[in-house]
């Protein structure tokens, strides 16, 4: 085992270097409350002999075997592993992995790699985050924007319209007796006028 322990401080040292397509890592990242457990999932592209569980911690500054799982099923842990803590489960055609973590604490916190041994190389996937709390933090609220109401047009008729309109009779009537009112009023008046300018005008021939 001294030839993959080798090759995985290189990994180590030279950041992806030894990650590869033939493990697919998933989720990315996992935010998990205190006491509680989770899941991470490899899937394998093509068989190996087997699954090992690796843990970086940024706070110990330590790469950590943590379990092995051969093809059979029989599990491997490391020095000072908890077996009530890690385990790992393989699908019936040993296609995907999974390593179930239970009775999260603080110091679970770090980043779990998947890896396989080929050609005395150990290669890694992708990698998961995980992060331990004691409560989670609220999901977002998307708050919509109020509506705004568009202003009503307000119509007001006049009351002449609202009644069959400018030509009803109660209307024009009175208006068409007041204008003959007054015609026939002036008749009188441009009478005298027209006498009174006759008899100016005999006057002045006859002087």
């Amino acid at each position: 085992m001294a030839r993959p322990w080798l090759h995985l401080c290189i990994c180590l040292q030279i950041s992806g270097f030894c990650t590869n397509l033939l493990l697919s890592q998933t989720p990315k990242d996992i935010l998990a409350q205190t006491n509680n457990e989770t899941e991470i999932l490899c899937e394998l592209k093509k068989e190996h002999a087997g699954v090992y569980w690796y843990r970086w911690s940024q706070e110990r500054q330590n790469f950590e075997f943590l379990v092995f799982s051969n093809l059979l099923g029989k599990t491997t842990y490391g020095a000072n592993i908890s077996q009530d803590k890690f385990s790992v489960h393989g699908t019936s055609s040993r296609s995907s992995y999974s390593l179930h973590i239970s009775h999260l604490h603080a110091s679970d916190n770090g980043t779990y790699y998947c890896s396989v041994s080929q050609s005395s190389q150990l290669l890694l996937g992708s990698g998961t985050r995980l992060g331990v709390v004691d409560v989670l933090p609220l999901p977002l609220r998307t708050t919509q924007a109020p509506r705004t109401k568009k202003p009503l047009r307000h119509v007001t008729k006049s009351k002449t319209a609202g009644k069959k309109g400018a030509c009803n009779p109660l209307v024009w009537l009175p208006l068409t007796a007041s204008i003959l009112v007054l015609l026939l009023s002036l008749v009188p008046t441009a009478y005298r006028l027209h006498r009174l300018r006759r008899r100016l005008w005999l006057r002045i021939h006859r002087q």
